[in-house]
């Protein structure tokens, strides 16, 4: 690849004190490069990322610089976005062209596309959680009065261990229902209206977006395609517009079953639906269903959040082979993976919600109110299997305070932040943040 910036060259740029080093490139796209870059004494300065646009890409979108200094007033939604942290132009006439600086995707990031090809290794917990993270990041951008015109698969990274993702690409953000720009979308996550020319993007076309996304994260499939997409010959530019615009079909409709996926070539859809509560798949109806036509009707981002949580709170491991399953009241009690009955599991009623008891749990914010000083993301406690017997669970405070417990026989316990209690025997802990009762079936 030939770099439009010198590798291991220092630059000058207007606005900074000192010269940028250019350590190497990251990568390239249809806009730009991708650049790692050193502002500061060698070998201890600051490492960011700087993003180089091409001249060609200038050229086609004259808003994008003025978009960029608007996105830079503005600041990042959440920190789940690497946004843009200063503009850059250089001093001299060379290089052409402008950038932006970032910061540097932490190692552990993946793109989430390997997650969509089946090629990573994630639990389903945290692939629940980074679709948790996108619908919340997705909800303070659109708070923000911001559109992102241009959600998919190759704009986001995923830390497999964790969860957490970094939505990258943040320079076609733009301010909802103003500016043209050149970006309309990525093929297979476009909204119908802006596939057919009838709307330019906007929050409407992002919900449509987000929606088709979090169905790739969860399904490793594309909701679109099915028994129509193999009637096609060639996926050309028409049969894509019929595909995914003037004949969209659902895949899981629940009334038109004309599109549904093929034992053989549409696998990972038919194994990865069943999974999830019905309440979660009603929420994927609604946007490919009466929402393909009406974008007012499509599943809003606090919709998502609620849902998400809900089934992560609902997590349940198979005692037969270990498979992460959801409690579902609507559904069979039996493993999607292996078929075997699954018992009635013991829960945890908090002020807010149920959380089902089992390894890797985690009592979240989103139970119980807001408290001052609590971080947002950190949970208030985690259950843990014992370490020598895994069917043993126990309970982990993981706040800053100390949980006072009763156990079944009338003995009453402390328990201190970091510590682990038996589930067994516990009745009710009063927490910094309200009871917390055992719930057996």
């Amino acid at each position: 690849m030939t770099w439009l910036l010198p590798e291991g060259g220092t630059l000058q740029f207007k606005g900074l004190d000192q010269p940028l080093r250019i350590l190497r490139g990251l990568g390239g796209g249809t806009q730009g490069q991708v650049f790692a870059v050193e502002l500061g004494a060698p070998g201890s300065g600051e490492q960011l990322a700087l993003k180089w646009y091409f001249p060609s890409c200038i050229a086609r979108d004259p808003e994008l610089r003025a978009r960029l200094r608007q996105s830079i007033g503005l600041g990042a939604p959440n920190g789940d976005f690497l946004w843009p942290l200063a503009l850059l132009e250089p001093q001299e006439a060379q290089p052409a062209g402008f950038g932006y600086l970032m910061a540097l995707r932490p190692d552990g990031f993946v793109g989430a596309h390997l997650h969509a090809g089946g090629s990573l290794e994630i639990s389903l917990q945290n692939v629940l959680k980074a679709c948790f993270h996108l619908a919340e990041g997705f909800h303070q951008l659109h708070l923000k009065g911001l559109c992102y015109k241009d959600i998919s698969l190759g704009n986001l990274f995923l830390e497999p261990g964790s969860g957490r993702i970094l939505i990258c690409d943040n320079d076609n953000v733009d301010i909802d229902g103003q500016g043209q720009g050149s970006v309309l979308g990525t093929p297979g996550f476009m909204a119908p209206e802006v596939l057919l020319g009838q709307a330019r993007p906007g929050a409407a076309s992002d919900l449509f977006s987000l929606a088709v996304l979090l169905f790739r994260l969860l399904s490793r499939h594309d909701p679109f395609r099915g028994a129509r997409e193999l009637a096609i010959r060639c996926l050309d530019e028409p049969a894509r517009r019929r595909l995914y615009g003037e004949e969209a079909l659902f895949i899981f409709d629940p009334v038109d079953a004309g599109n549904r996926p093929d034992p053989v070539e549409h696998s990972a859809a038919l194994i990865t639906w069943p999974i999830y509560p019905r309440s979660l798949q009603q929420l994927f109806e609604q946007s490919f269903g009466i929402g393909l036509r009406q974008p007012e009707r499509r599943t809003l981002t606090g919709q998502w959040k609620q849902a998400l949580a809900r089934c992560l709170d609902q997590r349940q491991l198979c005692p037969h082979c270990g498979q992460e399953t959801f409690l579902d009241p609507d559904a069979e009690r039996h493993c999607w993976s292996c078929g075997g009955a699954l018992p009635k599991p013991i829960q945890l009623q908090l002020p807010h919600g149920r959380v089902v008891a089992a390894a890797g749990n985690e009592l979240q914010p989103h139970h119980v109110d807001a408290l001052a000083g609590e971080a947002i993301d950190q949970p208030l406690a985690l259950l843990v299997p014992h370490p020598s017997d895994p069917s043993l669970l126990g309970l982990r405070n993981l706040s800053q305070h100390t949980w006072q417990g009763q156990l079944s026989n009338g003995q009453q316990i402390a328990l201190e932040p970091g510590r682990t209690c038996n589930l067994a025997p516990l009745q009710r802990l009063d927490s910094h943040a309200g009871a917390i009762l055992v719930i057996r079936p």
